[in-house]
């Protein structure tokens, strides 16, 4: 494939995910999958669980030295969620 056919074939799955309101649940996916990249592994190892509702990621961990430093890490966190999705999805960090 080309690039041209690239971009047509991405157009399209963006169109398809849109239109049958999918973009949530690929974008929480996507965002899940991606958790060891995005924060690093040490500390996706200590992440429990991860999820997105009305804007805020949910992020439980096992130890009260890792929430401590996802909380002084929070806007990054965000941007960088953000940035792997290629919108705002997540505006606001709960750490559990």
């Amino acid at each position: 494939m080309n690039n041209k056919e690239d971009l047509n074939m991405k157009s399209a799955i963006e169109k398809w995910l849109d239109t049958l309101r999918l973009r949530q649940k690929y974008n929480e996916s996507s965002i899940v999958n991606a958790w060891p990249d995005i924060i690093g592994r040490p500390i996706a190892n200590r992440t429990q669980k991860i999820y997105i509702n009305n804007k805020k990621l949910y992020i439980k961990v096992e130890s009260a030295v890792v929430k401590h430093e996802l909380s002084l890490m929070r806007k990054q966190i965000i941007g960088r969620v953000n940035e792997h999705v290629g919108r705002v999805i997540v505006e606001d960090l709960v750490i559990l």
